[in-house]
């Protein structure tokens, strides 16, 4: 069975929608959780710590994750052309904005400037939450990327028998 011969079922499809869903909420939770950490720090000697991942609001991306994962669901249960193609670029916006947030958040953890002592324990809080959100990336990654293979080959096979049926009717008409 090769890439071309990937089908995935209906209640499979409905599940990878949940769990893109899940993630999601867990992603936009997460961001609001550093929202209310970095908003409570003092202003110290050495500044404030708000790291790149915090100001570009990549934990809030995550609403794209829901947005996908309710196409998916719906176009599980609704196959139609349209909505199939409309969830497949959804999932590849998902697995482009899973590739840019964990470049990002790599970039975060690899550089961190000293902050007030105030603000360590927020700061060393903060860093550990980007960690755990690092460990979700290559989840989602994972759930859009295989929706992607599945239905992309689906959407070939279905162009595939429909030019064939088409051949076949117009070679009825003729002979």
């Amino acid at each position: 069975m090769g890439c071309g011969e990937s089908k995935i079922s209906v209640a499979n499809t409905i599940v990878l929608g949940v769990i893109q869903i899940m993630i999601g909420i867990y992603h936009v939770l997460m961001w609001y959780f550093l929202l209310v950490l970095y908003m409570g720090q003092i202003k110290g000697v050495f500044g404030t710590y708000e790291p790149l991942t915090y100001k570009m609001g990549t934990a809030l991306w995550g609403i794209a994750f829901v947005i996908s994962g309710a196409f998916t669901i719906k176009a599980a249960r609704k196959q139609n052309r349209n909505m199939v193609v409309c969830t497949l670029s959804l999932n590849m916006l998902c697995i482009m904005v899973v590739l840019i947030a964990a470049s990002l958040t790599i970039v975060e953890l690899a550089h961190f400037r000293s902050v007030s002592y105030r603000n360590y324990g927020q700061a060393k809080l903060g860093r550990e939450v980007s960690r755990i959100l690092l460990y979700s990336y290559p989840l989602e990654f994972g759930v859009a990327l295989s929706y992607s293979i599945c239905n992309c080959s689906q959407l070939g096979r279905r162009q595939q028998g429909s030019l064939e049926t088409v051949t076949d009717a117009v070679e009825g008409t003729l002979f």
